[in-house]
């Protein structure tokens, strides 16, 4: 049985102080849920910081990007060399990535290329527009993301995928737990296809797109879901322990 994840992705919020604050709070809480991985994704500033926090605890830090180049002339980049210390996860592919800072499936299949060079383990995005969704045209978009992304890499374990339809993030939108799962499937089965069908079941694939501690129950309960990237709700220690707490005692029961 795959282990399930979720991993709290806080975008452009909190200060380092808030971050901090925002760790403490829930930390015993979290630590104390071991059937389930935990991956917090803080701004670059507070990763050192939050690092120390945790450390000698359950819970996993993860960045929310990174370059594909370990060093040189990239102003306001950061590398996989200077993340490599610092966390385990790098998100890679987000959608806001895609639409607003330029990021090609080409960049991105070389970020997950790096991030695996450098024993850091890729929550590779993937997701199809509100436009594509409408003209029946999710799967070939996401199967096209998937294989793109993936395109000259060794199969792995270590990597982990997130289906977010775009339209449901941030929008307050949500896909139905029946929905995910079966284009969950579909990535789980391209995985198969691309690499093998043992490394394809053994990879987690997760759901994201406005989850919160309300609806995380309609999806964990799905057989191919395995977690959440969890957007706002991260930044609500009682609704993110909630999300933890639910995907336990869901994906516990045989």
């Amino acid at each position: 049985m795959r282990r399930p994840l979720i991993a709290g992705n806080w975008k452009m919020n909190t200060r380092l102080d808030e971050a901090v604050e925002l760790v403490k709070s829930m930390l015993p809480d979290l630590d104390n849920i071991g059937t389930v991985e935990k991956v917090l994704c803080p701004p670059f500033i507070s990763l050192a910081a939050i690092k120390e926090i945790i450390k000698s605890t359950s819970v996993k830090l993860g960045s929310q990007n990174m370059y594909f180049k370990d060093k040189g002339a990239y102003t306001g980049e950061i590398s996989p060399l200077m993340l490599a210390d610092l966390c385990e996860f790098v998100i890679l592919g987000h959608s806001e990535r895609r639409q607003l800072f330029g990021e090609a499936d080409e960049m991105v299949n070389s970020k997950v290329k790096a991030a695996l060079e450098f024993e850091l383990r890729p929550i590779l995005c993937v997701g199809e527009s509100l436009a594509d969704n409408e003209a029946n045209r999710a799967a070939i978009v996401i199967t096209a993301q998937v294989t793109a992304a993936l395109s000259g890499v060794n199969p792995t374990d270590q990597l982990v995928i997130a289906y977010e339809p775009i339209w449901a993030i941030g929008t307050g939108k949500a896909a139905t737990g029946k929905q995910a799962n079966a284009t969950i499937s579909l990535i789980r089965g391209t995985v198969a296809r691309l690499w093998d069908a043992s490394t394809a079941q053994a990879i987690r694939i997760l759901y994201g797109g406005s989850v919160t501690g309300s609806n995380i129950a309609e999806f964990i309960a799905e057989p191919e879901i395995d977690g959440a990237l969890v957007g706002g709700a991260s930044l609500k220690a009682d609704d993110f322990l909630s999300i933890v707490r639910q995907t336990a005692s869901i994906k516990s029961t045989p």
